[in-house]
């Protein structure tokens, strides 16, 4: 049977990650999480010092050719997840301060193109579900299924807190709705790749959407997508 690539993006805490995943194992494809990427940049300038009072956008630009990104698969998980430098980095990523900054470190034009090109070259070949902020507009503009996702920002961010709050994080529910909100607004207005929804990108609010709903639909589009290729 031939192979489709799978693009979803959409706003932060959506899911986006749950559904790709879900997608990628019932498949049999390759799970790339691009948002990964990005937050494992937003903790490498935290760990060196790039991140202050603000972000020292050139001195992180400076550092971008010692960055080494990818995926290994963790057999304690059985997901790939994301490795900074040789370094298992999946749980350091996670914290509410990479969040406060992520948006921001993906804003830099220089960090995106080497991360589209890292994310090109792992998408080159069809077999893959990636989600992220621009994968259906910039990174992979030829998936024959993309997806647009959305959520009302209470709906997020009570998902976002009960998720921090399990793993341990002392955080308010004010404070992640406005993280939300803040990610939100830089997403949308950044001046490369702003986050926006591709032409053919089926929109997807899953606001009162529980996860077996979301994930027999999308399924069923792919299958559909799939049965014609056959």
């Amino acid at each position: 049977m031939k192979k489709i690539s799978i693009a979803i993006d959409g706003h932060s805490s959506t899911g986006k990650s749950t559904l790709a995943r879900q997608l990628a194992k019932s498949l049999g494809y390759v799970y790339i999480d691009s948002g990964a990427m990005y937050r494992a940049v937003a903790l490498y300038a935290m760990e060196n010092g790039l991140i202050g009072e603000t972000l020292d956008e050139a001195g992180l630009v400076g550092h971008l050719q010692a960055l080494e990104l990818g995926f290994k698969l963790n057999p304690e998980t059985g997901r790939s997840e994301i490795q900074l430098n040789g370094e298992n980095v999946e749980k350091q990523i996670r914290t509410i301060e990479v969040s406060r900054y992520v948006s921001e470190v993906a804003a830099i034009p220089e960090v995106r193109e080497k991360l589209v090109r890292l994310q090109q070259a792992m998408g080159a070949e069809k077999g893959v579900v990636m989600d992220g902020r621009d994968i259906g507009t910039v990174v992979l503009p030829g998936a024959e299924l993309k997806l647009f996702m959305t959520a009302a920002p209470e709906t997020r961010a009570a998902r976002r807190y009960k998720e921090l709050l399990d793993r341990g994080e002392s955080v308010t529910f004010e404070e992640v709705l406005r993280n939300v909100r803040h990610r939100d607004h830089l997403d949308s207005t950044r001046a490369t790749s702003p986050l926006t929804r591709a032409d053919d990108a089926i929109r997807l609010d899953n606001s009162d959407m529980g996860l077996k709903e979301q994930y027999e639909r999308v399924r069923s589009l792919a299958d559909r997508i799939l049965n014609a290729k056959k």
